[in-house]
């Protein structure tokens, strides 16, 4: 790890969050908090890992060896320069030059309201009584509204909603998704991030993570959801989810349905679209792709030139106490 990298992210460190999990750690470990402090430095140093990823991956328990096996923020990091070119990342960033680059692997109706014609505009919500309704520059869930026209006294107050100050929404045909995924959650849209790395223009399966929704209409992991790995080969759920609290899902808590073991439709399929989409844009070779399932196939919801890496590594589903970074030496 380069040492202005990581004097740069010193001086960028919330100290006063990093003595808090230090205290933290301290107080469920019962280890010294000077020991903590060092011990997290030296992983920052050796590792690339912050103090979020010294916490969240329990590395204080961790051997040395262990460590590092770890994909650690730094690390991370060093994998989206290698591959991703940031003169490019617009075309996932923006929710609308995603689609039209993608046209093909969303297989959806959809429409951006800013600067498109009212009566075009209208046109869609005529086709489509209920809709998504996403800012075209959000991340992880945010800000996303699922809308229904009969809700509303007219069109016009539709239009008046997606148009007022601020508001900057591309709009999406609501994805019917395939009865066997739909029985985990109906109440989302779930989907599964499927990692690609395109290395000498060979697209590479990375790894698999399912990310279902509890309570809300989004899967986001940091927005309610919970996740689970999948064997990326087969496309069946390895084990249990679990939520950002590191609450551990048998079954889905409303529906009662199994998770462990769940067997995805059009796996194949799946792994396909994701290689062939790795050649759209190569210039951003390190993606996670959030592949949903319909009675007719997988499609995309969207495209991740940053994707994260935490989801991937949780304590809870690596009992061998083995990160995933060999996976991603291809």
């Amino acid at each position: 790890m380069k040492l202005n990298y990581l004097i740069k992210r010193f001086n960028e460190m919330d100290k006063k969050a990093m003595l808090k999990t230090v205290g933290t750690i301290h107080r469920k470990t019962g280890r010294s908090r000077i020991w903590l402090f060092v011990d997290m430095v030296n992983c920052g140093a050796k590792y690339g890992a912050g103090y979020m990823d010294y916490n969240l991956f329990e590395m204080y328990n961790l051997t040395p060896e262990q460590r590092d096996t770890y994909i650690t923020r730094g690390r991370n990091n060093d994998i989206v320069r290698r591959y991703n070119d940031p003169s490019f990342y617009h075309c996932f960033l923006n929710k609308a030059e995603f689609n039209s680059a993608f046209s093909d692997y969303i297989k959806r109706d959809w429409i951006v309201v800013s600067g498109t014609p009212k009566d075009t505009v209208l046109d869609f919500l005529r086709r489509h009584s209920v809709f998504m309704a996403k800012p075209t520059d959000g991340k992880c869930g945010h800000g996303i509204e699922k809308l229904d026209t009969s809700e509303f006294p007219s069109l016009q107050a539709v239009y008046d909603h997606i148009t007022r100050p601020g508001a900057d929404y591309e709009l999406e045909e609501v994805i019917t998704q395939h009865p066997a995924v739909s029985a985990i959650y109906p109440g989302s849209i779930n989907t599964v991030r499927i990692v690609t790395i395109l290395k000498d223009n060979i697209p590479h399966i990375i790894c698999a993570y399912f990310r279902i929704g509890n309570g809300r209409f989004v899967d986001n992991f940091n927005s309610g959801g919970m996740v689970a790995p999948v064997d990326e080969k087969t496309g069946i759920v390895k084990d249990r989810a679990i939520d950002k609290n590191k609450v551990l899902y048998e079954t889905h808590p409303e529906t009662g349905a199994a998770i462990k073991g769940f067997q995805f439709p059009f796996w194949q399929e799946a792994l396909e679209l994701c290689k062939s989409a790795s050649h759209v844009v190569p210039q951003i070779g390190y993606v996670g792709w959030d592949v949903c399932f319909t009675p007719d196939g997988p499609c995309f919801v969207e495209g991740n030139e940053y994707p994260g890496y935490d989801i991937y590594q949780l304590p809870e589903h690596t009992p061998d106490k083995t990160g995933m970074m060999e996976k991603f030496r291809v």
